[in-house]
């Protein structure tokens, strides 16, 4: 690497070299980071010492050489760097760094004495790069050097932080990728891409076109600039598309680096071989354990699935919290958890460990065991005062969910183990978190029931489950095929109660969906009766809500019962989520009644409180009769752009509105008005404008009130359904809060503040703070 030599301008009046030091000259151009280098600059304004933190090839070192570039003139006696990775032994390092600073001091002994009485007085900023493997050494060289000058900083990269009093710690993030608002070709992962692949095949040149495929490498390598860089080198001799799709053995690949390049940067399996071995056994066990584990996990995860055989369950935390400080795992304060994880690359790494290990079919199994006991308990669970809580955890848990499910069902002689998994899912119906969505679901399902055929009362309620989610998406054909098997079982099982009650449940929803009103109110009755006697309030309260809609089309007044007793069971369980149907069954009843205003108003309250990224079914049924009640007002321009909305809904929940009875009768007659009254260009624009809207826009134009315009907002403004306070405190989020200092901002109660956290999650469909953040600074409020 070229050095730029030592610069000697003025003399000062103690005889101090003014404008002296090293930094490398760049090769190749930084990209993006404007973000990390403003926090990482307001640090160093605020600090003596700043650690640049995180995994290997993350970043860190130039980062810290950008930043200290960028600060330069504001150190009259230099910029210093100090290369630590070829040093072997710690003792050395104080005599490392005087040479660096051009002190002179062979044939000297201990040059400790000399470093301090030479930065003494000065102001000057010391880098110090890759300090992990001399870590005690860099500590305390730090602290004595700044105790010895005041006007001394550093600036010092590390997979650990040096633990140094007033130090602060920057933990360097990846690089950015597409997002809502970023397109892919905007990027800072892509732009690095496109950069160093334009360096080795000069005809590459990155258009909207192959964007996506560079997007795609890039968040499989995490956004990890090193494997970005070394993918982009193979395009020498690979298309962009070939590389994609050898990255499943990417150790290999990304294995050709620049030979300038220090040997722990050329290739990427070095980069976390470096990291490897610099942890001890036990944690080496653990990396290699953890990486059974997909998309996160939190600590009673880790402690049930990876204890045992060479680490105790009590030591997991101690040894995540190495792991952790060492930048293999990252971590994250989620609601009133925290959760870990590993960077896919990190993680096949860890999964070749394993499989070397010959441990990794138990593991495996014990992965698909604590899951399956995790979707047996929101199962229990799912119709009380955690609701709300458990969409959040199971759709943070999609990924293991799904990596225990492709197990379970791949796995000879576990054909029962897989239907049980994935019938147990059903118990939040409308979103099926577990599955992701309703397609997903009915794939799982398919898969587990063709792998035993044998009639029992496991595989009835595969068969209920696979059958209400026909139901849901309108596919009544398949929904009454599931039915008939289900009522067979059900007459062998000689009377079994759980199953009988599921069948006269499904038999009505069939028939409520085929717009058979009346036998629906018949069977929903009868199964409302024995759902209720069984204190099975869950059940209940989901006949409670789909009476209310039966009666409703036939104008029945029971209608108004059913809606309040499907109310009263939510509110007597605390089930939140469940509510919001409530209200819009209420709501569905006022407008029967000519209540038109106060039905908006009700389905509008409950359309604020969902959970959007989980109920697009629910949300779509809450635009639907919006729409309607909007006819009612005399704006019919709103109300075909807000059915124009939840046409949209019912396609990403999967469904669609032609199968569902229950909503047909009003959405024809409503459509056939608006059309009649409406210029059809203007009904077919309003209509668009609605299909064009996220959901996120869609709720925030729904709960617009009348005195706004009719006008739906642009598609590519920003819209959300937080509350007033929620906003405050997601804003209080991206400034780096946590929970407790929230509270005291705001002056309410730490549980106050988790609760508002983990609403915005829930609402918001995020998995992080991080993602809280990052929408807020996106979103900033007054």
């Amino acid at each position: 690497m070229h050095v730029v030599p030592e610069i000697t301008s003025v003399r000062n009046m103690g005889g101090h070299v003014r404008g002296a030091g090293t930094l490398p000259a760049e090769t190749t151009r930084f990209i993006g980071r404007r973000r990390e280098l403003s926090q990482a600059r307001a640090l160093l304004s605020r600090g003596r010492l700043v650690t640049l933190t995180g995994p290997g090839g993350i970043g860190k070192t130039r980062l810290a050489l950008q930043l200290a570039a960028d600060v330069r003139r504001s150190f009259p006696d230099g910029v210093w760097l100090v290369e630590l990775a070829a040093l072997q032994d710690g003792q050395e390092l104080a005599q490392t760094v005087a040479v660096r600073l051009r002190l002179g001091i062979e044939g000297i002994g201990d040059p400790l004495p000399r470093l301090v009485e030479h930065v003494a007085g000065r102001r000057m900023l010391l880098v110090l790069d890759n300090c992990e493997h001399v870590l005690d050494a860099s500590a305390e060289l730090v602290a004595t050097l700044l105790a010895a000058s005041p006007e001394l900083q550093v600036l010092s990269t590390s997979r650990q932080a040096l633990t140094v009093s007033g130090e602060h710690i920057f933990a360097v993030p990846p690089m950015t990728l597409s997002s809502s608002v970023v397109p892919a070709e905007q990027s800072e992962a892509v732009t690095l891409f496109a950069d160093r692949a334009g360096a080795v095949r000069p005809d590459y040149a990155l258009t909207s076109e192959n964007a996506a495929v560079a997007e795609d490498i890039c968040r499989r390598l995490d956004g990890v600039p090193l494997a970005i860089e070394l993918a982009a080198a193979q395009m020498r001799a690979l298309s962009a598309p070939q590389i994609l799709t050898r990255l499943d053995d990417r150790f290999r690949l990304l294995s050709v680096g620049p030979r300038s390049a220090l040997p722990r940067q050329r290739t990427l399996r070095a980069a976390i071989d470096w990291s490897y071995d610099l942890c001890t056994h036990e944690e080496r066990l653990l990396w290699a354990r953890l990486s059974v584990l997909s998309g996160g996990f939190d600590l009673e995860a880790a402690e049930q699935i990876c204890s045992g055989d060479g680490i105790d369950q009590h030591d997991v935390l101690g040894l995540i919290t190495s792991l952790v400080d060492k930048s293999v795992l990252t971590c994250a304060e989620h609601g009133t958890r925290m959760r870990y994880g590993l960077l896919d690359t990190l993680r096949q790494y860890g999964r070749e460990q394993l499989a070397a290990s010959g441990v990794e079919h138990t593991l495996r199994e014990r992965h698909r065991d604590y899951y399956r006991r995790v979707a047996e308990q929101a199962e229990t669970e799912w119709f009380g005062p955690d609701q709300m809580a458990w969409f959040t955890r199971l759709h943070i848990e999609h990924s293991n969910l799904h990596a225990a499910l492709t197990f379970t069902v791949n796995e000879p002689g576990h054909a029962r183990v897989a239907i049980g998994l994935a019938a147990s899912l059903w118990s939040h119906p409308l979103g099926f978190l577990g599955f992701g969505s309703f397609n997903e679901g009915r794939r799982w399902l398919d898969r587990a029931l063709a792998l035993d055929d044998e009639p029992s009362p496991l595989r009835a309620k595969a068969l209920f489950v696979d059958g209400l989610l026909a139901v849901f998406q309108g596919d009544i054909r398949s929904a009454s095929a599931r039915l008939e098997e289900c009522q067979a079982i059900a007459s062998v099982a000689g009377g079994h109660p759980d199953l009988s009650r599921a069948t006269v449940t499904l038999a009505g929803l069939v028939a409520l969906f085929q717009a058979d009103f009346a036998r629906a109110i018949v069977m929903l009755d009868e199964a409302f009766t024995r759902h209720e006697a069984a204190g099975d309030a869950g059940s209940a309260a989901i006949a409670a809500c789909m009476l209310t809609s039966a009666c409703v089309n036939l104008d029945d007044p029971a209608a108004t019962l059913h809606g309040e007793r499907f109310l009263a069971l939510c509110e007597a369980h605390g089930a939140a989520w469940s509510r919001t149907h409530a209200q819009w069954a209420q709501g569905l009843d006022l407008y029967r009644r000519g209540l038109h205003q106060q039905a908006a108003t009700l389905v509008q309250g409950g359309l604020r409180d969902k959970p959007l990224p989980y109920d697009q079914c629910g949300v779509a049924q809450c635009l639907e009769v919006l729409g309607w009640c909007a006819v009612a007002a005399g704006r019919e321009e709103r109300a075909a752009t807000l059915m124009g909305a939840a046409d949209a809904a019912w396609q990403v929940a999967g469904s669609m509105l032609t199968g569902l009875g229950h909503l047909q009768t009003g959405h024809q007659r409503v459509e056939a008005h608006l059309r009649k009254e409406m210029d059809a260009a203007v009904f077919a624009a309003a209509t668009q404008a609605g299909r064009a809207l996220t959901l996120e826009q869609a709720v925030a134009y729904a709960l617009q009130d009348a005195s706004v315009a009719d006008a739906p907002p642009p598609v590519q403004e920003a819209s959300s359904p937080l509350t007033r306070r929620e906003h405050q405190v997601a804003d209080l989020v991206a400034e780096g809060m946590t929970n407790k200092e929230i509270a005291a901002r705001l002056t309410i109660s730490r549980r106050t503040a988790e609760g508002h956290v983990d609403h915005i999650l829930t609402k918001m469909g995020f998995t992080s703070r991080a993602q809280i953040a990052a929408w807020a600074t996106r979103n900033q409020t007054s």
